[in-house]
């Protein structure tokens, strides 16, 4: 499973403007505390702690241990300690680190939460198709669909009736059902400043990759920088909701209404049960079976079997099941 696909993010976002990083530090005038610029850059992208690119910003809110050539690459962080720090040679010191990257990412990108962004569409067998969009020839498009700007669409591909499908990837031989969404925007937000002017800009990706079974009124997120991940050979039921940044390995099987918040990581071959909900940023590992309308708040092992909620071991919820029975609980 390759969690690390490169995509080139122009395809999909143009660039509102070409800014270095003595530009950027005139426009964050406002909320920049302190700077420090040694070599400056013209800014090619955005990067990630999972995927570190050259001439690059990256937002740090804790000290951790960077690949790339610390040159090659700017700093933005809210934390003085990280800003103190004599390793770093180009780093600038914001009050407010949610703040600083939408107020970045706005001035840099033009993306679909953004008045200004646009795309051009060709009508085709009753579906609007972006003139930027690129679809095999043996994909099936249906009625009333919707395919944005950059998006791929492999071989013998079936979308179904009023699918939206924008800043992603399909591979080939996937199966897209009726009124699914694919690409939408990550729930980005910051809980001291709400709102829909305060959105947290999300430029990543979906890649679905090949002979992936998506059912119908499903919504699959784009990530906030990477990419949201289907594996090969899944089967997704109607009426799932997928997170950005969460990574689904190989041979998944979701069954309906369930809800993988954002930024959870399962490995392959997970089996989960209807109306079970994932709680975000943890870890599902491979061969994991999850019981109808589980509740998952923590890391799980490999090769596990767990129910109930929160989410335990199966053999330990059935014991308690029968205990709260023996007590008189219904």
């Amino acid at each position: 499973m390759n969690t690390q696909i490169e995509f080139d993010r122009s395809v999909f976002y143009n660039k509102n403007s070409n800014i270095d990083l003595l530009s950027l530090e005139f426009n964050l005038k406002d909320i920049i505390l302190d700077k420090k610029i040694n070599f400056n850059f013209e800014i090619d992208d955005i990067s990630s702690l999972n995927c570190q690119r050259k001439f690059s910003l990256i937002f740090l809110e804790n000290e951790i241990s960077l690949s790339i050539d610390l040159k090659k690459i700017c700093i933005i962080t809210n934390k003085k300690e990280i800003f103190l720090n004599d390793k770093y040679h180009n780093i600038i010191f914001v009050k407010d680190i949610n703040l600083a990257y939408k107020e970045i990412i706005n001035k840099i990108y033009i993306h679909d939460d953004l008045k200004t962004y646009d795309d051009e569409f060709l009508l085709k067998n009753n579906s609007f198709i972006s003139k930027f969009a690129d679809i095999a020839d043996t994909a099936l498009i249906a009625n009333n669909c919707v395919i944005g700007k950059g998006v791929k669409i492999g071989k013998n591909c079936i979308i179904k009736n009023n699918v939206v499908i924008k800043n992603s990837i399909i591979s080939n031989d996937v199966i897209i059902s009726d009124n699914t969404v694919i690409g939408s925007s990550g729930f980005g937000f910051d809980l001291k400043n709400m709102g829909s002017k305060n959105l947290l800009p999300q430029i990543g990706i979906v890649y679905i990759d090949e002979n992936t079974y998506i059912g119908s009124c499903c919504t699959i997120d784009r990530a906030k920088i990477d990419i949201t991940y289907i594996g090969k050979n899944s089967m997704i039921d109607n009426l799932v909701h997928i997170a950005h940044n969460v990574v689904v390995g190989n041979f998944a099987c979701i069954a309906a209404q369930s809800g993988i918040s954002g930024s959870v990581k399962i490995g392959n071959h997970l089996i989960s049960g209807g109306q079970s909900g994932f709680a975000g940023h943890i870890t599902i590992g491979d061969n994991v079976t999850v019981a109808a309308k589980s509740g998952v708040t923590k890391n799980i092992k490999s090769n596990s079997i767990v129910a109930g909620f929160p989410a335990i071991d199966i053999k330990d919820w059935k014991k308690l099941k029968i205990k709260e029975k023996k007590n008189g609980y219904k």
